[in-house]
């Protein structure tokens, strides 16, 4: 029987930094960094204030966690939209690629967490660190797919396409009507059909209409 509780424990601790972190993601969309604080977390999560710090060493701690265990998230989303489209370089960078202009990558509340996140990383070497981490994980998973499809200089284009897919997720974030998510996607496309060398048996177009 003691496993059996140590287990119970072990997952009901999960369960509850789960909470607390899905609480505190909650209140930095809605509120912001200036209305997200002990209180107001702990009441979205529906536990006492003191019980925060039995979890993580104070709130701090618990939104650094919040921001790893969202940056892991958004790394599985893209792991699963490159693992759906099969085993093709090309569809395979695509989906990495495109999957920033679906949801739930698109969720307004998302943009409200990652701005504040983006925030704090100028000023605390924890959240900083968390966010170099997340992009140059990103940026080198994009350079192996781009390696894959016959680029050059990888490393150079995760850096461009990295920015390009940033700058049209912030837009569609901030208004869904903007120009869409299709849109987006196919000026990705367009700019992997400019910087990539052609498939192999495909001759590229003329420059020049001649």
């Amino acid at each position: 029987m003691p496993p059996a509780r140590q287990a119970f424990r072990r997952e009901s601790a999960d369960a509850r930094r789960a909470d607390l972190i899905e609480a505190t993601a909650t209140c930095l969309a809605e509120q912001g960094l200036a209305g997200t604080n002990v209180r107001a977390i702990c009441a979205r999560a529906g536990v006492s204030p003191g019980l925060l710090r039995h979890y993580f060493a104070g709130i701090d701690d618990l939104v650094a966690a919040t921001y790893q265990a969202t940056s892991d998230r958004m790394d599985a989303i893209f792991a699963a939209a490159v693992e759906r489209a099969g085993t093709d370089p090309r569809a395979r960078l695509s989906a990495y690629l495109t999957a920033s202009f679906r949801a739930p990558v698109t969720d307004p509340d998302l943009l409200g967490a990652w701005t504040a996140f983006w925030a704090l990383a100028r000023s605390d070497a924890r959240m900083a660190a968390i966010h170099a981490g997340s992009y140059a994980g990103y940026r080198a998973r994009l350079a192996e797919l781009l390696t894959a499809c016959g680029a050059d200089d990888a490393g150079r284009l995760a850096i461009l396409l990295t920015a390009m897919v940033d700058g049209l997720w912030l837009e569609l974030s901030l208004d869904a009507t903007s120009f869409g998510a299709d849109a987006a996607a196919g000026m990705i496309e367009s700019a992997l059909t400019a910087l990539l060398p052609p498939p192999p048996g495909r001759r590229q177009p003329k420059q020049g209409g001649y």
